[in-house]
């Protein structure tokens, strides 16, 4: 006879007893009076607590223990027992913060896994300090570390929305401050953590400054903001923290004075969130597949190995799902429908799909998991026509054609819609834009742009889009334009440092960032725009001067 188990029903069983309160054997005495009669077997084999003091392991075997008296409330209680009984505890974030040191006091390990896994889903930049030192006071290793990775990267979100900041110790906001990994845009950021929080109470806490401003990278900032620092009052009066300020400033000038790149701990850039991959274009007389990233914690581009084997300009670049798409453009001889995939992790080139039509100057973005390749060039006319691409099958499929026909243009995703702009016809250079609606399936025509431009680059940020550079026919420009949907209409936006055409654009870390292009000679030059102050500087070169080249953010410690 085959051996029946019956094991799924337990569970199911042993609610029913405790519901009933059938074949009850211990009862459980909470703070607030409440009493709870269990299974003394049951709470034993999921509670050391319960299993050493019911089996007298605690009280030296002297008699049999049915009743336990807690100093707990029974609202606490319940969702532990409700774990033992069917290996849920249905614990919520109302209740969390009581649970979680019973269950720890208990030894319900489960308990305090489900307790953690709430709080990780419930984590935000408001709660994320509490829940670190909450993970910390209950020995939640795993919790403690996932919090901590959390803070470093949301640190500018909870500076501006969270209190909490505000409760730490000065050795634990030391510790987060000083961490490489902390994501500070700047380092005008980390200081002005520092003075919010030793203003919460100057007389108790000014003291802890000779610690806190060296997690402060002051070789990464201005000279003008040093001054800031340096009028700050609990620093200008205190010599103990000066002192070392001071003899970094006379180190630092004199490492500048001879050319040596500053190896202070107050100048090392902090490891990078995101980083840049610049990819292919068009060098001198030919195309190319150098890549290089841009980190802009350091200001540093740096060569990739993992260029490519064909070399293209032209094309498009998305990020989706952790990987690069190459897609479309020219090699100088062919123009391409082929579609190439990077992998950052392993490292590796892969074909993937070809497109239905060769696509050269391809407008392209992604839009709810899918890639859009608009327009572009097949080598013999301009195209209107559009294709999706889902990577969950590997296959393209057709979508309604725009307007217009169009290479040369640029597309953005936003909203849940797709945008292009700009562009060449064959006859005209354009400035007219159109937006295509996913729900509806159609194509529809917006204000056109103030100038027409080919060669434009399209972004989407902070709820518009940015229209920069290219050429209206007669020179290429350094002017820019955004367009907000909610309003309607294009509004000008201040000139690049420098006129480009056919050049790369991201955002990265809520800046503009624009490298390489034509501006009559092909450039290396690279500048971004702070939308807060309106204005763009200038960053570090590419390290090779390129037109027709594609450039995407990457996220993730896999990035570099």
């Amino acid at each position: 006879m085959p051996r029946v188990v019956l094991q799924a029903h337990f569970p199911q069983v042993w609610s029913e007893l405790r519901s009933r309160e059938q074949l009850c054997d211990g009862v459980v005495r909470c703070a607030d009076g409440g009493d709870v009669r269990v299974h003394r077997a049951i709470l034993s084999a999921a509670s050391t607590y319960f299993k050493a003091l019911f089996t007298n392991s605690l009280n030296g075997g002297q008699h049999e223990v049915r009743e336990v008296t807690l100093a707990e409330r029974a609202d606490a209680l319940r969702p532990i027992l409700d774990y033992a009984y069917t290996g849920e505890s249905g614990v919520t974030a109302q209740n969390v913060e009581q649970v979680l040191p019973l269950a720890d006091k208990l030894g319900v390990v489960g308990a305090v896994q489900q307790c953690c896994q709430l709080l990780l889903r419930e984590m935000v930049p408001d709660n994320c300090l509490g829940i670190f030192r909450f993970a910390h006071q209950y020995f939640c290793h795993d919790l403690a570390t996932r919090g901590r990775r959390y803070i470093l990267r949301h640190f500018c979100e909870i500076l501006h929305q969270s209190n909490e900041l505000y409760d730490l110790t000065a050795d634990e906001l030391r510790s987060l401050l000083a961490d490489d990994e902390l994501n500070a845009r700047d380092e005008e950021v980390v200081f002005e953590a520092v003075r919010r929080w030793v203003d919460v109470d100057v007389p108790d806490r000014k003291q802890h400054l000779a610690d806190l401003l060296p997690c402060v990278r002051l070789g990464l900032t201005s000279l003008q903001f040093l001054d800031i620092v340096l009028a700050y009052e609990p620093i200008r009066n205190d010599e103990q923290v000066l002192a070392p300020v001071k003899e970094f400033l006379s180190e630092a000038g004199a490492r500048r004075d001879r050319g040596v790149n500053l190896r202070s701990p107050l100048a090392r850039p902090r490891v990078p969130y995101e980083v840049v991959f610049a990819v292919g274009g068009w060098r001198a007389d030919r195309p190319t597949n150098f890549i290089e990233t841009y980190d802009c914690r350091a200001d540093r581009w740096c060569q990739s190995p993992n260029a490519d084997a064909r070399p293209r300009a032209y094309h498009g670049l998305v990020v989706l799902s952790g990987l690069i798409y190459m897609i479309g453009g020219f090699d100088g001889v062919e123009h391409y429908n082929s579609v190439r995939s990077f992998n950052p992790v392993t490292r590796e080139w892969r074909e993937q799909a070809c497109m239905y039509q060769a696509r050269c100057y391809v407008s392209v973005c992604t839009l709810g998991g899918e890639i859009f390749a608009l327009g572009g060039s097949d080598g013999r006319t301009r195209l209107n026509s559009v294709e999706a691409y889902d990577p969950q099958r590997n296959q393209w499929r057709l979508m309604p054609p725009m307007h217009k026909a169009r290479s040369d243009g640029a597309a953005a995703a936003l909203n849940g819609k797709v945008y292009v702009a700009g562009g060449f016809s064959g006859q005209e250079l354009l400035s007219s834009a159109e937006v295509f609606d996913p729900e509806t399936a159609q194509w529809s025509v917006i204000p056109n742009m103030l100038s027409a431009r080919s060669g434009v680059s399209l972004l989407a940020h902070r709820g518009s889009l940015y229209a920069l550079g290219g050429s209206d026919g007669h020179e290429r420009l350094s002017s820019g334009e955004r367009f907000d949907p909610s309003v309607g209409g294009w509004q000008a936006i201040p000139s690049m440092c420098h006129p480009r055409s056919n050049f790369a654009a991201v955002v990265l870390e809520d800046l503009i960032y624009v490298m390489g292009g034509f501006n009559g000679a092909i450039i290396s030059n690279a500048e971004h725009l702070d939308v807060d102050k309106n204005e763009w500087s200038e960053v570090q070169h590419m390290n090779l001067n390129r037109s027709g080249l594609a450039a995407v953010v990457l996220a993730g410690p896999h990035c570099m």
